[in-house]
């Protein structure tokens, strides 16, 4: 027998424990705990603002403050990893990420409930690269490829399966949803302590604390103005929050540049081309995707009158193309290149805001929104992958697994803040929308009273006392209230159409190579190695 034949059979025998696989299964409910937070929280955003009397403003950061968070400590979670040790790292990043789901679950108002939901971004944060980093050392060599597969499918189904499950529970209560959260993530953490006995090599390579926080304090300041521009307006405070976020990161350009290896973006990955535009690409698509998850559901309850549940299942023309195209992405590399798919994947994430646009209008309802979803889901499910693939064989392969955290940096972190610039478009467009159609029939509002009259959607308390000053218009002030939502959502998703026109161009001229690949890198398209992303595939 030849040693080729040899290696074939002994690779054909090699076998995986029951422990392995009862580790396996811990660890793929805590990446499904994971990825569902991230879609699955949008559908219920509706009950919480009722619920806690608060604002989309405010209510968003309960979105976005856990992808910040999870984006921009992501690469520093896979470094601690390493250094302390994968199943240290998951023990304790899960025992966070299941405290403040516990908190988040009793949380009485909306500030306490937005500071534990960055919080369990700090573990997710630490789960993540650890659960797989593990993963790879369980496996044997010749099946080390399923790791990378696993976490792609549950993340993928977590994805898909979240605004439904989220939106069944939440006939419950929106609560529940958290309090899932602890059971799964506590058995990840005793499993893996019990099941696992392997462990990864320590690496001696630092953590860039100081470039961590000066780029988490830039982001946090700008969503910080942002939130409050659209309701107190350019105030001194606004701007100087605007003046912290750029000059911090300014400083943390600079702290890149000095930190040589140890840097959080280390000056050989930033230095190559073909890598940086490959995030840029992904840092303009972001913001249409977490835009898509935010706003839908929003409208699906606000103007449709669904209940959750309804909200979530009427997301699934977007989250199953996303599903489909996410299997066929592979396929499709092996057969038209991943010049193509990138390049098709992002002209569909630009074709689903610009029809949300186009067909949306006012007194609209769900069919206008199937188009734009179908091609957003296209979008998604043949863009991250295909655009992660090709950033990270920019690189050398002893980077994949930190290129793998950059490219997922770009488009959590990106998304988030993405997603703050847009919800401040949309809070611009429709207070001004209902401060002067109020005029019109003959209510005048302050500023704050427009600011609390949004709330009539969701039906918060505030609104109703609000409405109740002026009965003989309520009826009229509801419906002033429901087409200015319209708007201001199509004015926000018309901004999300120009960022993601921005990565089209980026992605069709810049990322995979010249156009002239175009269908004839066939060859070269590779399934995507490690480093998979929660809420793309």
């Amino acid at each position: 027998m030849s040693e080729a034949s040899a290696a074939v059979t002994a690779a054909s025998t090699e076998k995986i424990s029951t422990s392995t696989w009862v580790a396996l299964a811990a660890m793929g409910l805590a990446v499904f705990a994971i990825a569902n937070d991230f879609t699955a929280m949008n559908v219920v955003l509706p009950a919480i603002e009722k619920e806690l009397d608060t604002d989309l403003a405010r209510v968003q950061w309960v979105v976005s403050g856990y992808a910040l968070v999870f984006g921009v400590l992501i690469v520093p979670g896979g470094r601690l990893a390493d250094m302390f040790g994968r199943v240290k790292i998951l023990s304790i990043g899960g025992l966070i990420f299941a405290l403040f789901s516990l908190l988040g679950g009793l949380a009485p108002n909306v500030y306490l409930l937005i500071a534990a939901r960055c919080l369990m971004g700090v573990g997710a944060a630490m789960m993540w690269p650890a659960i797989l980093g593990l993963m790879y050392a369980l496996l044997p060599e010749s099946k080390a490829g399923l790791a990378g597969g696993l976490v792609i499918g549950i993340a993928g189904i977590g994805n898909a399966v979240g605004p439904v499950l989220a939106g069944a529970l939440a006939e419950i209560d929106w609560r529940y949803i958290f309090f899932l959260n602890v059971p799964i993530a506590l058995a990840a953490v005793v499993v893996t302590r019990l099941a696992v006995h392997v462990e990864n090599p320590r690496v001696s390579e630092g953590i860039d604390y100081p470039g961590t926080a000066l780029l988490a304090v830039s982001l946090i300041a700008l969503l910080g103005a942002m939130t409050f521009a659209p309701t107190i307006g350019w105030t001194t405070g606004v701007l100087l929050s605007l003046a912290v976020s750029a000059v911090f990161m300014l400083l943390f350009a600079f702290r890149e540049r000095i930190a040589g290896e140890g840097a959080l973006i280390p000056p050989d990955v930033m230095a190559n081309r073909n890598f940086m535009w490959a995030c840029m690409a992904v840092l303009a698509m972001s913001a249409t995707f977490f835009a898509t998850l935010l706003y839908l559901p929003q409208f699906f309850q606000k103007i449709l009158g669904e209940g959750t549940l309804s909200a979530g299942l009427m997301l699934l023309p977007f989250v199953a193309t996303f599903a489909l195209a996410s299997f066929a992405e592979t396929w499709l590399l092996n057969r038209v290149g991943m010049k193509a798919v990138i390049s098709t994947g992002a002209v569909c994430i630009f074709l689903g805001p610009f029809l949300y646009v186009l067909l949306l209008r006012q007194g609209g309802g769900y069919a206008e929104l199937i188009p734009g979803m179908v091609l957003m889901g296209i979008g998604v499910g043949l863009f991250y992958s295909s655009v992660t693939t090709a950033a990270l064989t920019s690189l050398d392969p002893s980077k994949s697994s930190l290129a793998g955290g950059l490219v997922y940096m770009f488009q959590i972190a990106g998304g988030a803040v993405g997603l703050g610039i847009t919800t401040a478009i949309f809070l611009f467009a429709s207070r001004s929308e209902i401060s002067s159609a109020a005029s019109d029939i003959g209510v005048t509002l302050t500023s704050t009273e427009v600011s609390d009259v949004h709330g009539v959607l969701a039906g918060t308390e505030t609104s109703q006392q609000l409405i109740a000053q002026s009965p003989s218009q309520a009826t009229q002030l509801t419906e002033v209230v429901s087409d200015a939502f319209t708007t201001g959502m199509r004015w926000a998703f018309a901004f999300d159409a120009l960022l993601a026109f921005i990565g089209v161009v980026i992605a069709v001229t810049k990322v995979g190579g010249p156009l002239s690949k175009f269908g004839r890198d066939v060859a070269k398209a590779e399934p995507s190695p490690t480093g998979a992303e929660p809420s793309a595939n």
